[in-house]
């Protein structure tokens, strides 16, 4: 009964997630494609300003509708320090696949942008979901005794 639980609340978050991630990335690639069409800036700024759009987009949507559990709810600057670190890793994913695609494929930036968020949105749920918003580290880190 409880495993039944847990795997209703897992795809409810996964849901929420993924809900929340849809528009991030609608925030991120419009981002990244007014500032390579209107303002011309280069690829690398164009996603890094994309990726920090989204992320306050994902960070708001995920701690107030996607995830119950905090497991750094009472440390707020740590729990976003930690957010945004698992994004720059989203980010470096990103930006290879963005160079492999439009660099070395000659691929339009936006549609390899989406292939990027594919894996990304993978990568940043699973690291997330463990890192910051398991019920278990919830439990470690109201007790104190967080590794």
């Amino acid at each position: 009964m409880r495993q039944h639980l847990n795997a209703r609340l897992l795809q409810h978050d996964l849901i929420r997630y993924f809900a929340a991630s849809l528009l991030a990335l609608l925030v991120d690639t419009g981002t990244l494609s007014m500032c390579l069409r209107l303002l011309h800036l280069s690829l690398a700024w164009s996603a890094t300003l994309g990726f920090i759009t989204g992320a306050i987009v994902a960070y708001v949507l995920s701690i107030r509708w996607v995830f119950r559990a905090r497991a750094f709810g009472n440390a707020p600057a740590l729990e976003f320090l930690t957010f945004v670190g698992i994004g720059v890793a989203g980010l470096a994913i990103t930006q290879l696949v963005l160079w492999i695609g439009v660099t070395e494929l000659g691929l339009l930036p936006e549609a390899v942008k989406l292939a990027a968020a594919v894996v990304t949105f993978a990568f940043n749920y699973i690291a997330r979901k463990t890192l910051l918003f398991a019920t278990s580290r919830r439990s470690r880190a109201a007790s104190g005794n967080v590794v």
